[in-house]
């Protein structure tokens, strides 16, 4: 079985790729590696900031006499048609740095208060560091999932945006959805499956 830490301070994405990945991988957080301090994430894209939080991470650990096979980062972003692509890779800190989630919730619905076009995506890209003869083996990994913004928050699991977002040919929102529902159709979900496909084949 392979072992990996996932490069997350964020104990709610923790549960939730935990769940996804199931028993086919050994999922470390990083208390469980002794690493506690935040991760920089200052690239301008997704992309970016997951190859930043992985390579932050797989710098500080000694791999072989871990037993790790690797180490992996994700970053993900809400996309809003109407608001030009944003929060986009600023979606965590919408409302400004240490602001919690209800806070960025607050802050998009007031930024589409009267708009009726409510298009929006999230995206997760993965980012997977493995030693490798010679070097780094390098994976990205993506997952999308499109849906509307709802004018109010519905329902009480998840975490983040998930109270206000509605996937497509659904009639609920993420925080309504049980997580196994959420986990099969979700950016993350998707993501976390081709990796989980990669590792596993």
């Amino acid at each position: 079985m392979k072992r990996l830490v996932f490069a997350t301070n964020n104990r709610h994405k923790l549960h939730e790729v935990r769940a996804a990945l199931g028993g086919s991988v050994q999922l470390l957080a990083l208390a469980d590696v002794g690493l506690a301090a935040d991760i920089p994430e200052t690239a301008p894209t997704l992309e970016g900031n997951a190859q930043q939080k992985a390579e932050w991470v797989y710098r500080r650990l000694d791999l072989r006499a871990l037993a790790l096979d690797g180490v992996f980062a994700d970053d993900t972003g809400l996309e809003v048609a109407a608001l030009g692509g944003a929060p986009g890779v600023y979606s965590a800190r919408y409302a400004g740095e240490h602001c919690s989630f209800d806070d960025n919730i607050d802050k998009l619905l007031r930024a589409l208060h009267g708009i009726d076009d409510r298009r929006a995506c999230f995206r997760t890209v993965i980012c997977l560091l493995s030693p490798a003869p010679g070097g780094t083996e390098r994976h990205l990994f993506e997952g999308r999932i499109d849906g509307t913004i709802l004018t109010r928050c519905l329902g009480d699991g998840g975490f983040g945006y998930d109270p206000v977002f509605m996937p497509d040919r659904f009639a609920v929102s993420f925080a309504e959805m049980p997580l196994e529902v959420k986990n099969s159709i979700s950016h993350r979900g998707l993501a976390v499956e081709a990796l989980k496909q990669h590792l596993v084949p």
